[in-house]
């Protein structure tokens, strides 16, 4: 008896989400990131456009699509409650968490309602990429992202300039200038977000995609960046360390 007792607790706890959040207002840090209260979740099963990221539109124009994706999120949450189901840690940054998000008395996770609106590419790895239908759909009537041009925003983290271009408007003769305004020289800083990311070879030996620039570092003016952040947790979240340069937070106040 006590054996079958075990055996349907273990089993209850592989089906059962690891905890329920409370329904909390939710922080929105971009468009694929939230806080409640002091727990930070990234919302499952989706790939959204961070807030430095560039997109190009159905006339041919560059627009900022990450911050975009950012306000749609903001707008569709729109000062709710929110509960999400805690899956876990976040591989790519332990202090996060994976989650299921939901309006408290919806029943669609925020994370579809990204993808059908085109703000949001599913996730093949992630059960089986149940979003497919959804990212189809969006394709299919150009919503959002899919009616211009971009890369997905993995690629974009990453620095593949030379990525897979998706869109209804990414014209073959028109590669390179897609690829520039893409991918600039001297991006842009989104407002509010002004630590500078760089791609670093030497970064790679502490395992870091690059080196991230505080204000306060030396290295700071005149450096053009790869990639702009809102915040530490943000830079370290996707793959950078401080510079070693930059003085503490602590004594750059």
């Amino acid at each position: 008896m006590r054996s079958r007792i075990f055996l349907l607790a273990v089993l209850l706890s592989i089906v059962l989400p690891a905890s329920q959040s409370s329904a909390a207002t939710a922080i929105v840090r971009d468009g694929s990131t939230l806080q409640l209260g002091n727990v930070t979740f990234r919302l499952d099963g989706i790939d959204v456009p961070t807030v430095d990221q560039l997109c190009i539109d159905e006339h041919a124009d560059s627009w900022t699509c990450g911050i975009e994706a950012r306000d749609q999120l903001t707008k569709l949450i729109d000062g709710k409650q929110i509960r999400c189901d805690d899956l876990g840690p976040d591989p790519a940054y332990k202090k996060r968490r994976i989650g299921v998000c939901k309006i408290e008395g919806d029943t669609t996770s925020l994370s579809q309602v990204l993808v059908r609106n085109g703000f949001a590419l599913n996730v093949e790895a992630s059960a089986s990429g149940r979003f497919k239908p959804d990212e189809a759909r969006a394709k299919d009537d150009r919503q959002g992202l899919w009616k211009g041009c971009f890369v997905a925003p993995s690629e974009f983290r990453a620095g593949k300039k030379d990525a897979a271009l998706l869109g209804t408007a990414c014209r073959a003769d028109r590669d390179r200038e897609i690829r520039e305004t893409l991918f600039p020289d001297d991006l842009v800083m989104p407002a509010g977000c002004n630590i500078k990311g760089k791609y670093a070879v030497r970064a790679r030996v502490t395992g870091n995609l690059g080196i991230y620039h505080l204000q306060g570092c030396r290295s700071y003016p005149g450096l053009k960046s790869d990639r702009w952040f809102c915040s530490e947790d943000d830079a370290q979240a996707a793959g950078f360390r401080r510079a070693y340069n930059c003085r503490s937070p602590s004594k750059s106040k």
